[in-house]
This record gives C-alpha cells, structure tokens and sequence, in this order.
C-alpha cells in the first residue's frame, strides 16, 4: 500500500538510506514496498536486491517533478516500463524537450496523480492517488466520479522528528534560503511517515474501490532483474564467431611486428590468450578497444594503455598497450582467468586536449544511444556540510568561514552552531548531488536508457543515473577514457623538434629510452622535472635513494610510492634491501622464489596474490578476493579480513609456524590500500622514460612544451626556471615574436601571451595571428590599429616589455598610447587607407633602476624573468653550502639561502609537519623537513626567499635538511613606489608557492617496521 517512497537519492529531499527504507517496511511486516524517488532511477537496483533478500515484493518507479512542481508518479509494470520512464526523463535532462504535465504516453507504465494536478481525460493506465486527510473531499461531485480511479496515497519521506527538521534543512539547501523562508510546497507533509498497515486501510474502510484498485495495480507491477548478464556491447562485427577471427587475424599480425616470424614463447601466449579470451566471450570487448586506438592512430595523438590490460599480450599485439609481458614476467590471469565473469578493465590515456576528441568518436560510432559516462553521487562533505547547513540557518558569511575552514573543537558554544553540528553530522555520507565520473564510459547492447535516465552535466556527455559500482553489478564494465598533460608534453615536444629542428623522433620506440645510459644517469639523481610521475619532490628523492639506474627499478619506484606500499613500511625496507643486498635473508623460500626480484618485499598486487596462493595455500577465488580488495573496487581492509580465516587454516595444515604465518599476513593486510599492479607500473614507467629521455636531448623544446600542457606537479614559474637550466635564454613576452604559447627560437624561448592573465584569451590568440596574417607590427601604433584593445590591456603589454622592438622606454610608450587613445577609450581604432604618422613628442630620457622590471614581471606574471630572486634581495650572503655539496655534510649543522618551490603538509600527533623544496643561487634542487616544534617559532611566511638553519641527514644517498630556524628575508623596495614605503612591498609579498596537502600519517620509522630480516623457522 505504499506507492510513494522517497530514499536520500531524492536529492535534497529524502532523509532515509535504502538499507533503513527496506528495514522499515520490514519492522512494519510491509510485503510490498514501492520506490519512487524523484526523477530518478538510482537506487532501483540496490532497492531490488534488499527487497528480494528480505522477501518483500519489489515495485519500482518515478515521482516526477519539474522545478520542483510534483506531476504524478510512475510505476513500472516490468522491465520495458523503467525504459519508458527513463527516456521521458532523458528527453528533458539531455534534450530539453518538455516533460508532459498530464497523459504521458506510456505503454507499460501506471500513472499516479496528486490530488492538485487531475488531467481533464485519464487514460487507462492513469490513477489519481489520494492521501488519508485527503478523503473528506470526495464529497465533492467531480471527485467522487473518480473513486474508480482512485489509489491510496501515502508518501514515505522520512523517519523522526528528527529527520523531518533534516528534510526542511536539505530543502533549505536546495532553494538556497533560510528554513523560516520555507513554504508548504517546498516540503513534504509532517506525516509522509511509515504507519501500521492495519491503520492505514482502516481510514479506507468507507472506500473498497481504492482499496482494490491499490491492491490490483500491485498485483500488476513487477520488476525483476539479470544481474548475472552481460550488457555492455556483445559484438564488434555483428556476431562471436567474426569477432573472435578478426581478433585472432589482428593478434597474429601484432605478433609478427612485435616479435618477429620465430619467437615461440610468445606465439604460445597469445595462443593462450585467445582461447580464454573466446571461452569468457571477450572478444568484443577487445576488438571495441582496439577500434578507438585505431582511430587515435590514425588523428595522431598519442595514448597510454594502462592498468591490468597490460598483462595481456594480446593487448599488446593489437597495439593497445606498450608493455612487453614476457620481459616482465606479467602473467595474464592477473587480467583475465576462467573464474572471473565481467569483463577485463583497460584504462587509456591520452593527452589533455585530445580526449574531448576520442570521446566524440566512441559517442558517434556506437550511437549515442548506447554511450553514457558513468556517474558518481557525490557526498556532503565536512566543510561543505557546515557551511550549507550554517546557511539554511540563517548565519552571517563571517560565521560560515568559521564553521569552513575550522575544526568543531574552535568553533563557538552557542545554541545555533549546535544545531549546525547535530544535523550536519547526521548528513554525512548523503548523496548531495550527481557528477560525473571521471573517466568511465559504458557502451551498452541495448538502449542504454532501458537501464536507467541519462542526464546532461556542464561537460556536454551524458551521464547515467548509477555509480561505477552499481554498473558493474547490473552487468556493465566500464571503459576508462583518461586524459593527462604528460601526453600532451611528450607529443608537443615530439612535434616542436620536427618544426625547429628537422629530427623525426619515435617516440613510441620504446626501446629507444629504457636502457640509455645518459638516461638512466639523470634518473639517479633525481633530475626529472617535468617528467610524468617521477617529478614530485617524493618521488626524485625515491629515485636517488635507488640510485634507480634501469627499467625495472623504474617499475618497481613507481609502485612503491604508492600508500599502500609506502605507508606499511615496505618502501623503507625496499630501499635498504635495494642497496644492501647481502645484509638480509629471505625469512621463507617462497618469498625468496617468488619475489626474488623485489628483495622479498610485496611491491605489486600481483606479490601479494602470489604469496597468499604458494605461501597460505588460498584458492583462487580467495585470491581473487585479495585483488579486488587492492583494486579500486573494493579498496578496503574489510574485503581482505573475509579471507583471513581461511588463510590461517591454511598454513596450519601446511605446517606453517604461527608466528611465521602472522607476519607474512600482517604483510598481506598492509596492503588493503593504494597500490599498483605490475602492469600498471610498467606503463607509468614508459611514459616517464619516454618524456625522460626528451628532457635529456632535447631539454629547451621539452620544458617549453612542460609550460604549454599546464606543467604537472609545479607551477609554471618552476619550468621556466628549468628551462633556464636547460640553457635557454627566457624572454618576456613580445608582440612580434611570442605565440599565443610560450615557444622557442633555438635557446631563445619566449613566455607566451597567455601568461597574461590579465589579457583575455582571445586577444592572446589573435595578436600572433593578425601578425601571421599580415606581418610584423611596425609600431605601437601600427599594433593599435590592428588589434582591438583596451588601454589596460594595452598598458599591461607595455609594463611587460612586449613593445621592446620599438626601441622605446616604457614611459614613452604609456604617454603614446594614451595620445592614441585620447578621451576614446574603446577597443578598436579603426585602420584608414592612408595612414598619417602620429606627432613624435621629444620626451626626457628618464634613468630608471634595473629592478623596475623585474617588479613588473612578479605583477604580471608572477615571478622575475629579467633577474633571479636571489638577485632582488637586500643581502648578498648566499648561504655556507650549496645544494651540491649536501651529501658530504652530513649530520653537521648548516646555513643556507634558499628560494622556496614547495611545500607538503602532513598532520601529525604532534600537530603539522611540512617538507619544503627549495633551490638555492646556483638554481639546483634541495628538500627540507620541518617539525611541529620548529614550526610554531619559526612558520613559513608565503613565497620568497628564506634563511634556513639545519642539519643534514643523509638517508641512502639523499641528503634533507631537518630545519632548526629560518627566517623570510627581504627583497629591496620596489622601486617603483619609492615615495610609499607600504606599496614598496607589496610585490615580494605576492610571489607563489606550490602548497599540497595529504591526510596520510607519516611513513613508519625503521624501527617501526618490524619487517624481518633473518630467515623464520
């Protein structure tokens, strides 16, 4: 009898969770419960398994409301209904097209109306529902015809009291007022509550035909569900058998081009592979893969197979990843075996600005019908939750920052910020509204709306109404379409050596860079800026501690900077076993046979599986639940304790010591966080040899590309200087010879006109283009007839040099300009056929102080281009050591002068602890620590250039300077302002910092570790 249940996916609205909605209906002996949450399908599915597993018959539909106006309910009868509501819902979220406020046309579907919105015609399948304190009016004559028509109606909205002041709150939220600004029709009624069933037909006693007529559309309605079958595409050419032959034709002649005529060893994987991908029914899935690279082949972009696909030599074979299996002992089952039952998950990459592009191409190949993004509900989070709620309370903006940005135990002890906890509290982990996925895409067999409503985010793809994780459950597996800037940087570069240089580079040789000795020299020592995932200060400081001089170390680092690896303790221990290989012992054969190669150390997902299998004796399945634990479905301690039980069993019948046995699995629990699968490493370890070895030979094309894809880990400021390392000679922006991007002219390297931020884009675009188009800009007033612009902008290029050509002083420029502007200040001056020269005014040669520029560019730009920081200081101590010279002085105190890069906060017990980056006046690379006691004397005081009092500490080659004192020193007045001491200073105190944040604790001590280094018995 309850057609109308709302659960928190009523956005904003609903207060009760599925689990409780379900449990409800149980605790009222409900055998029959019906979900309609609001304009939308999410939770039918998960709503469909609680019912079945607690024998309540499940019906489920929409409540549709435009702009919040309720129109009716929709219940499905069957499956084909949920189609036909969805696509209702999608005509108007992705297409715009107006949801029908009466007689939607509907061929399997029950309609129920509210009492305030009756068609004048109800069709066959179209109800009016009426609520218990609604049945006085059926006195009325036009009301009473009905009762043949009618339903009972009682909505379900939320629990308590409690919940119904929560709901007020998430209507609040929604209509961005305060609560006290609430009208009935914002709200639900104050009894939309779950009541004795017995009570409810009981005030229906007068009215059997609306209690049959309730009964009978029940008996009607049934939804049922495969969760068991596949519904992504099922064939690639039109049927298996095809499918499988192309598959099989293009294997073989991978084969061919990546191994040769003769290699046995691979003939025999692929082989393998192609059975087991045949007997899974996978060769769709594949071929679909293999599609969408081809066309990124053929556009030129360049992409990155990644992830457990790698595993697969058939994947390589088809050119849909780079990695080699058989050089890495990367075993397929890891990818694909025969007990795994959804499809295999490939993760490609591709460059920032071409993703939009492959994406067009898998909407309009496939139909976009059967494409959708994955989406994603995303929570109410902490700070979020306080402010939005604060908000609906009616608290000033002063206040909401308080509640923002700090901790309860600061927050004020009065009755209303009391309240913003109770309820704030009571919204975590409530979806709040729907995004989308970052990368999944779902190409379905069917319409893709037979499964849920689509909706049309800012981004321009539509999204499905469900999560990743309710997709794969309903028998969806998704692509993952990924986008990054390394990409960008490699194919930039790729293509900047051919237009300034002449030299074709193949990149995509890979063996061109895995093994080059100057290469693997500067990997280390950490000189890797610029270069995908091994340029964050971590990282470079992971590679010197290896000395990481070949591909496999490579492999290994990227994996065991990862949490989970890093945060049990594995990556200390891999380290000193890395560099003391005689000084441990492997404490059990297995490991010394199975992860010979990582020192005995589990670095991959695939150690640990091995481990749990040869060691504990775990089944497959069980090995299979480890995986899914350590990947991202499922990432989580609680998944890996399910096998614990068995584990131990296990080893006691294998005879195994229980001490031994402890260890080896507190090493497996370890795990239960981030880490890599082997492949997954690989992949990200090509790429970085690959933008590694374009910094090597060509390092000015290479950072200016770095500039232009947006950098990675630092701000632009960084690569810039990297590029001055590099020997090139930076320039400030010019009209005449910058892009709208930073470019180069053999070590001359011109920021580009974007750098600008305060000129627009499209003035930054046009300017090299009407240059291009028409030539060189012969004066500031040839450049003021061509290019509409205003004379802030216009004044901007001058302060920034980008008339320098004209050989003029900036002060003779600003009067110029304003001459040619005049009391017009608008933005276009138009061009005359005959130009008559602008009056010269003979003006005095004004001598100015070198630093003036430089105060121009930190304005500007954000940083000095004409002189280094260091130059722009008060001082000229530079410190008693450089950074070159750190390692051989260790545990000794040192000082030093040092430009601040970036800084890390962990939280501690302690309180905050930071790792500082800096480079010092010799422009080279160091890492401090700063310690919570430090800090609170001695605080960072934004960007610039510090004195640093510390002690070096060499751990495995890499020195950090744990930090005692340091002390923000100043740069001289600007001397722009020199009769305003205040605005004098302004400049230093805008330059930039890098600043990340983590949650992480920090990483283990060695003594705190405990990882054994003799063997156990």
């Amino acid at each position: 009898m309850f057609l109308n249940c709302h659960s928190y996916h009523s956005l904003r609205y609903g207060t009760i969770s599925l689990q409780d909605l379900v449990q409800q209906a149980v605790d009222h002996q409900v055998r029959t419960l019906a979900l309609t949450d609001i304009n939308t399908i999410t939770g039918i599915y998960d709503f469909f398994k609680l019912c079945n597993d607690n024998d309540i018959k499940p019906i489920v539909g929409v409540e549709i409301r435009v702009e919040s106006e309720f129109y009716y309910i929709c219940l499905a009868k069957n499956q084909k209904s949920v189609g036909e509501i969805n696509r209702l819902l999608t005509h108007y979220n992705c297409d715009g097209i107006a949801i029908p406020k009466h007689n939607p046309v509907f061929e399997n579907t029950f309609v129920i109306y509210p009492l305030h919105n009756i068609p004048e015609v109800l069709q066959e399948y179209e109800f009016v529902g009426i609520r218990p304190e609604e049945l006085n009016h059926l006195v009325k004559p036009d009301l009473k015809k009905l009762i043949h028509k009618m339903v009972i109606l009682h909505p379900v909205t939320f629990t308590t009291q409690l919940d119904y002041n929560l709901h007020k709150i998430l209507r609040a939220i929604d209509n961005n007022t305060l609560i006290s600004k609430l009208t009935d029709n914002d709200c639900c009624r104050d009894n939309e509550t779950f009541i004795n069933k017995k009570h409810l037909l009981n005030q229906y006693r007068y009215c059997p035909q609306i209690i049959q007529n309730t009964a009978d559309i029940i008996d009607q309605c049934s939804f049922d569900y495969d969760f068991s079958t596949p519904k992504n595409k099922q064939y690639y050419t039109g049927n298996r058998e095809s499918d499988f032959r192309l598959l099989t034709k293009l294997a073989y002649e991978g084969l061919e081009t990546r191994y040769g005529k003769e290699h046995s060893e691979a003939k025999a994987r692929v082989e393998k592979e192609l059975k087991v991908i045949e007997f899974l029914k996978f060769s769709a899935y594949f071929l679909i893969t293999w599609d969408i690279v081809q066309y990124s082949n053929n556009m030129g972009f360049m992409h990155v197979g990644r992830g457990s696909g790698a595993n697969s030599i058939v994947s390589y074979c088809l050119g849909i990843t780079d990695i080699c299996p058989l050089e890495l002992d990367l075993y397929f089952e890891r990818f694909l075996n025969l007990n795994r039952k959804t499809p295999p998950d490939f993760d490609l990459d591709w460059s920032w600005r071409n993703r939009d592009t492959i994406l067009e191409y898998i909407f309009n190949k496939y139909g976009k019908e059967h494409v959708a993004f994955c989406g994603t509900n995303v929570e109410f989070k902490y700070r979020s939750i306080f402010r939005e709620v604060g908000k609906a309370f009616g608290l000033p903006k002063e206040e909401l920052d308080i509640l923002a940005t700090k901790s309860m135990d600061q927050h004020d002890d009065n009755s209303v910020f009391k309240l913003v906890h109770k309820y704030g509290k009571l919204l975590e982990k409530f979806p709040n509204q729907r995004s989308m996925h970052s990368c999944g895409i779902l190409i379905s067999e069917e319409p893709i709306t037979n499964f849920t409503a689509l909706e049309m985010p800012p981004k321009g793809f539509p999204i499905v109404q469900f999560d990743m994780h309710t997709a794969e459950e309903i028998g969806f597996e998704k692509f993952d379409i990924l986008s990054q800037r390394g990409l960008g940087t490699i194919k930039d570069t790729v293509e900047l050596i051919k237009e300034k240089r002449g030299v074709t580079v193949d990149i995509k040789d890979t063996t061109i860079s895995k093994n080059e000795k100057k290469c693997n020299s500067y990997l280390s020592i950490g000189k890797t800026i610029g270069c995908f995932y091994i340029e964050s200060p971590a990282m470079r400081g992971l590679l010197r501690r290896l000395k990481c001089e070949d591909y496999k170390t490579l492999v290994a680092a990227s994996s065991i900077i990862r949490p989970g690896v890093a945060q049990s303790g594995m990556m200390k221990e891999y380290i000193f076993r890395h560099n003391n290989p005689t000084k441990f012992e492997y404490f059990h054969d297995v490991f010394k046979k199975e992860l010979g190669e990582t020192y005995g150390i589990m670095v991959y997902q695939e150690d640990v599986i091995k481990i749990a299998l040869h060691f504990g004796g775990l089944s497959a399945a069980d090995g299979d639940v480890l995986r899914r634990a350590m990947s991202g479905k499922g990432r989580s301690l609680s998944a890996l304790q399910k096998v614990k039980d068995h584990f131990f069993e296990s080893c006691q019948e294998l005879g195994h010591p229980e001490q031994l046995s402890k260890e080896v699995y507190r090493q497996i629990e370890s795990f239960a966080g981030y880490s890599f699968c082997k492949a997954h490493s690989a992949s990200y370890a090509v790429e970085s040899y690959q933008s590694l070895y374009l910094k090597v030979y060509y390092p000015i094309e290479f950072m200016v590309c770095a500039i232009n894809n947006g950098g990675g880990f630092y701000r632009t400021e960084v690569y810039v200087h990297e590029a001055k390392m590099s020997g090139a000679t930076i320039n400030n922006p010019c009209v005449n010879l910058s892009e709208c991007q930073t470019t180069v002219y053999g070590t001359d390297v011109y920021l580009g006109l974007m750098h600008i931020e305060k000129v627009e884009g499209k003035t930054a675009m046009l300017i090299p283009e009407e240059r291009r188009n028409s030539g060189e800009y012969t004066s500031l007033e040839n450049f003021v007839k061509r290019i509409p612009i205003g004379i802030e902008t216009l004044q901007i290029l001058i302060f920034i040099g980008a008339f320098r050509f004209t050989g003029k002083q900036k002060h003779e420029l600003l009067i110029q300009a304003r001459f040619l502007f005049g009391n017009d200040e608008s933005t276009f001056r138009h061009p005359t056929l005959l130009d008559e020269p602008q009056k010269e005014y003979k003006l005095p040669v004004i001598i100015k102080n070198p630093f003036e520029d430089a105060f121009d560019e930190i304005e500007i730009l954000g940083f000095p281009v004409s002189f280094s920081p260091f130059d722009l200081l008060q001082t000229k101590y530079r410190g008693t050591v450089m950074a070159k010279d750190l390692v051989k002085n260790h545990k000794k105190q040192i000082k030093m002068l040092a430009y601040l890069i970036s800084r890390k906060h962990v939280p501690t017990k302690r309180g905050a602890m930071f790792f500082g980056t800096w480079i010092d006046a010799e422009g080279e690379y160091f890492d401090t620590a700063h310690f919570p006691n430090c800090l609170q004397e001695y605080p960072f005081q934004g960007g610039g250039c510090y004195l640093l009092l510390g002690t070096v500490e060499v751990d495995f080659h890499f020195p950090t300077i744990t930090i005692h004192k340091m002390a923000k020193m100043p740069f001289v007045p600007d001397p722009r302002y020199s009769m305003d001491k205040e605005k004098s200073l302004e400049a230093a105190r805008t330059l930039h910092e890098d600043v990340s944040m983590t949650q992480r604790k920090p990483y283990p001590q060695e003594h705190e570790i405990g990882l054994p280094r003799q063997k156990m018995q």
